[in-house]
């Protein structure tokens, strides 16, 4: 029933998005741009709107699957896919690909910050599967902290030493779905499928790494071959998200412990239902961005911290109030 009330909500997110806009447009406009025309209020649908949606969409699931994934590995209830430095080696490849080489277009430097994303992920985990024990989850959320301080310090150098440089970058870095070209979901959905399908494959594994890692061993599974696998299916859903909307925050946070409030904490049913739930909350987002200031609009990444930032406090003031109690 989850499930199922998430892809309505999904549908009618997307229904909202193609609506709403600087201008309005009306359901029969939409269905007149479904069908192929390509004139009038339909063409602004057909070349605007679907691919600002569909570019949500697929933000959005990466987001929220990867955010509960992310807790999972490190077994944070804080974590969000930057805990582990992804979103630090993507914004520090673009500062570079953007003060370096002179791109200009996200199409051009949508590959920079996806592969920015991977390099960082593959150092947090390297560091923080050195020494005893191999790469345990507090480890490896002192390394990706550590990373993104560093690349955070090198990506503001970038930016801070070229005014054309900080132009473009702060446009990307407030994390949008505006003047995304229709081609990069395309590009970028094979990435969030690998991604999806291994975080589905690794949710009996990751649910047995929840009880402990000597009895996850004890139960045949492979700790530090889950975990790596897990950091993998991270660095791909939020290396394709970056790439494509910007570091987008808190998506990767509120979401998990919203439906892991309807679904517990079953990884089979709360990875899809975080997927779905970060869908409809980008959606959203970008949606009432729109709105709050007509005809210009508000960043979907502005208004996901506005959201997040009291849900952030809340989850921390309960802990604190949980340890008082004990």
């Amino acid at each position: 029933m989850l499930l199922a009330a998430l892809l309505a909500g999904v549908l009618l997110a997307c229904l909202a998005s193609v609506m709403i806009g600087a201008k309005a447009v009306a359901v029969p406009d939409v269905l007149r741009a479904l069908a192929g025309e390509r004139s009038g209020d339909a063409l602004v649908v057909s070349e605007l709107r679907f691919p600002r949606t569909l570019l949500g969409l697929l933000v959005g699931v990466c987001l929220g699957a990867a955010g509960t994934i992310a807790q999972a590995v490190t077994r944070n209830p804080l974590a969000d896919p930057g805990l582990l430095g992804v979103s630090a080696g993507a914004a520090v490849a673009v500062a570079a690909g953007i003060g370096v080489l002179g791109l200009t277009s996200p199409l051009q430097y949508v590959w920079f910050a996806f592969a920015g994303a991977a390099l960082a992920g593959a150092l947090v985990y390297l560091i923080g599967g050195t020494g005893r024990g191999g790469a345990s989850p507090v480890k490896l959320a002192l390394a990706g902290a550590a990373i993104t301080a560093l690349l955070g310090s090198v990506t503001y150098a970038l930016v801070l030493l070229d005014v054309r440089t900080l132009d473009q970058y702060r446009f990307w870095a407030v994390g949008s779905l505006a003047g995304r070209d229709g081609e990069l979901a395309a590009k970028l959905a094979p990435f969030a499928i690998a991604g999806l399908v291994l975080a589905l494959a690794l949710t009996p594994k990751l649910n047995a790494l929840e009880l402990g890692d000597e009895l996850a061993s004890s139960l045949g599974v492979k700790v530090g071959a889950t975990r790596l696998l897990g950091a993998l299916a991270v660095v791909t859903l939020t290396g394709a998200a970056v790439a494509a909307a910007g570091p987008v925050t808190f998506v990767g946070l509120v979401v998990p412990h919203v439906m892991r409030a309807f679904t517990g904490p079953d990884l089979r049913w709360l990875l899809p239902a975080s997927a779905l739930g970060g869908a409809v909350l980008l959606l959203g987002a970008d949606t009432l961005g729109r709105v709050l200031d007509h005809p210009a609009e508000v960043q979907a990444g502005v208004v996901t911290a506005f959201a997040g930032a009291p849900f952030l406090i809340a989850l921390v003031r309960r802990g604190k109030l949980r340890e008082h109690t004990r």
